[in-house]
């Protein structure tokens, strides 16, 4: 566990965090753009996307969050989709369409940092990511959660991704905080949220609900600093540590 300084902040993870856990067929939400910029072609081009993008996850976490994701635009652009045109707009909204039952808010996401905000704490969101940041805002705003985070940051706009201490420096830069120690994180893996969060010195609550695929998780000796069921089981915990 890190120093006990006073809590400053807290900083969540996104996906399977704020929003419940939901086991995504790859394939599938990129038949939802291929069929929009390459209708005559789509389920090959969807194949080679999602294959491509299930590399990219695993050399990030091969590399423990050196090698970035990178933007969803330049995953698409090596596939020769011009993503200037219309057409890649097009089919990008249809691909955002077909995740919109899977980035819903978790309901006690809103209750829970309006708690933390009422406590004098800061909310933070550091996202493995390759979604551009305004389909990110998007739902947030959408979700009523927007206005309740001061900073926000997505890993699509970095050149690393968690573990990679640089990720969580870029967190606490986003929310005005300097010392980790007077940081907590909460995430739902083991690796990438709670080993990167403490390695940097942050507090780690893991959001444990074991939907997680063996084939994405990362072998790693840690512990985290407080175990939860359910998003709104963090406010006890800040609380004991206040």
């Amino acid at each position: 566990m890190s120093d006990q300084k006073a809590i400053e902040v807290v900083i969540f993870d996104w996906g399977g965090t704020l929003t419940p856990w939901a086991d995504i067929d790859v394939v599938d939400s990129w038949r939802a753009y291929a069929r929009v910029v390459r209708p005559d072609d789509a389920e090959p081009l969807a194949q080679a996307l999602a294959k491509a993008e299930i590399a990219r996850w695993a050399e990030q976490r091969r590399t423990a969050g050196h090698a970035g994701t990178g933007p969803l635009d330049q995953l698409v652009s090596e596939h020769g989709i011009d993503t200037e045109s219309e057409v890649h707009r097009y089919a990008l909204a249809a691909y955002v369409h077909w995740w919109t039952p899977y980035t819903l808010s978790d309901p006690q996401a809103a209750p829970l940092m309006l708690a933390l905000r009422e406590r004098g704490l800061r909310i933070g969101v550091l996202s493995n990511t390759q979604w551009p940041v305004g389909v990110h805002d998007d739902v947030l705003v959408r979700d009523g959660l927007q206005h309740l985070i001061d900073g926000a940051v997505y890993t699509s706009e970095l050149p690393v991704g968690k573990p990679h201490p640089d990720a969580f420096r870029a967190a606490l830069d986003a929310v005005g905080v300097e010392s980790p120690a007077s940081a907590v994180f909460v995430g739902d893996r083991p690796y990438d949220d709670v080993h990167g969060a403490q390695m940097f010195g942050m507090r780690a609550i893991l959001l444990a609900h074991g939907g997680i695929a063996e084939s994405e998780l990362v072998a790693v000796e840690t512990e985290p600093d407080a175990v939860v069921s359910e998003l709104a089981d963090v406010l006890g915990v800040i609380d004991s540590w206040l």
